[in-house]
């Protein structure tokens, strides 16, 4: 096991403390308030320069070493959930409604106990930017941090991210190459015919029929318009119409969610689902309103900077703990703005399959009873340790920009 690990877990209590305090009061998107006063004050306690409020609840901790002229970012998200917390835990959320119900809570812990680490027996050489993102749940915090000059502000060669994940042995790191996270787009559409009693069907048209029936057509955008080698998703989640069994309403409504693992693939999904849902409504005599709107893009790791990440997963805890070439996630990731923006690699790190103890065992993200594995606090923050040291180090350990 790497002394880096055993240094981190000498302290870890005291970001284990900390983690445990964000989690009893959780923040929606851009309502970070308290945690990014919390992490603001850390930093510049540890000789961080820090600028707070960027992208309205962001913070940026810059720490500078030596002549040397690179510079590296690597990012934590902050934000909960409108859940209502159902773990038990004795740190359980004390905001009823809301809950830190994908570990973000973890990620800024480990983030901390690096940066403490790093500000006060970092080996390095350049600029060290640290970066605490509000809102990735949805809200586009990377948008917002980067439209408010974030790497103008604060310039970057590479910057990282990781992302806890049950299921997968605790401590375990998985990387990828490519395509890690897919794209989310989301579509209404609404159909409008003419309602009319439900005993003479003659004389309306009916946007149910012609909803049900576009509801089988979108089935076959992925299993006859995509290519089979590539990933794609095509769901309904809601279908809406009408109160009475005898009445023939005017309007259906469809909620529809889309993500792909390919840019391409996200464009022909956009153009066939806006072409399906005219023609299935003229074929039905309504009309077809489709209102388009874009998620998160799709997330590449590149590949001098995920083979980077590699290495020092590899040195720092062996190949029986590290995956290489993880399978890419239908999940998405607004960390993927940034990695359009600079080169980088996001990476996941298991939170437990159950087998470990872990009082929430291998509960999925996004579930009532998630929590946050405390033991990934040092494998994480040992992580970010040694690769800031080996990014701000010799050129010739480091990727090129």
């Amino acid at each position: 096991m790497s002394g880096v690990i055993e240094a981190m877990r000498e302290r870890a209590d005291e970001f284990v403390g900390l983690r445990r305090d964000i989690h009893r009061h959780p923040e929606l998107a851009f309502d970070e308030h308290r945690t990014a006063a919390l992490v603001a004050d850390k930093l510049a306690t540890w000789g961080y320069a820090v600028e707070r409020g960027l992208g309205g609840t962001g913070v940026v901790g810059t720490l500078v070493r030596g002549r040397g002229t690179r510079r590296l970012g690597l990012r934590a998200d902050m934000d909960a959930l409108p859940i209502t917390e159902a773990s038990g835990v004795e740190w359980s959320s004390q905001r009823p409604g809301l809950m830190h119900a994908c570990g973000h809570d973890g990620h800024t812990a480990m983030l901390l106990a690096a940066a403490r680490h790093l500000a006060e027996q970092g080996r390095f050489d350049g600029t060290l930017n640290l970066i605490f993102q509000p809102a990735e749940e949805g809200g586009g915090g990377a948008l917002r941090m980067m439209a408010d000059g974030l790497f103008d502000k604060h310039p970057c060669d590479a910057v990282f991210a990781m992302h806890n994940m049950p299921g997968i042995a605790q401590g375990h790191l998985v990387l990828r190459e490519g395509a890690a996270m897919a794209s989310s787009d989301y579509a209404t559409v609404t159909l409008t015919g003419i309602g009319g009693h439900g005993a003479m069907p003659q004389h309306a048209a009916d946007p149910v029929v012609a909803a049900a029936s576009l509801v089988m057509a979108l089935q076959t955008v992925v299993s006859r318009n995509v290519d089979p080698l590539h990933a794609a998703v095509v769901t309904v989640g809601a279908l809406n119409a009408g109160r009475a069994n005898n009445v023939i309403p005017a309007t259906a409504t469809l909620e529809i969610s889309v993500r792909a693992l390919d840019r391409e693939v996200r464009a022909l999904l956009e153009r066939r689902i806006k072409a399906l849902a005219q023609a299935q409504a003229e074929s039905f005599g309504v009309q077809a309103k489709v209102d388009w709107r874009s998620g998160y893009a799709v997330l590449v790791n590149t590949p001098e900077e995920t083979a980077f990440a590699r290495e020092v997963a590899l040195d720092l805890l062996g190949p029986e703990r590290v995956t290489l070439q993880g399978p890419p996630l239908t999940g998405s990731e607004d960390f993927a703005f940034m990695l359009e923006r600079v080169p980088g690699s996001y990476l996941l790190i298991g939170n437990g399959d159950g087998s470990d103890g872990h009082a929430c065992g291998g509960c999925m993200v996004h579930h009532p009873g998630y929590d946050f594995n405390d033991a990934n606090i040092a494998v994480g923050s040992a992580f970010w340790v040694r690769l800031a040291e080996r990014f701000l180090s010799a050129e010739e350990t480091s990727p090129q920009p």
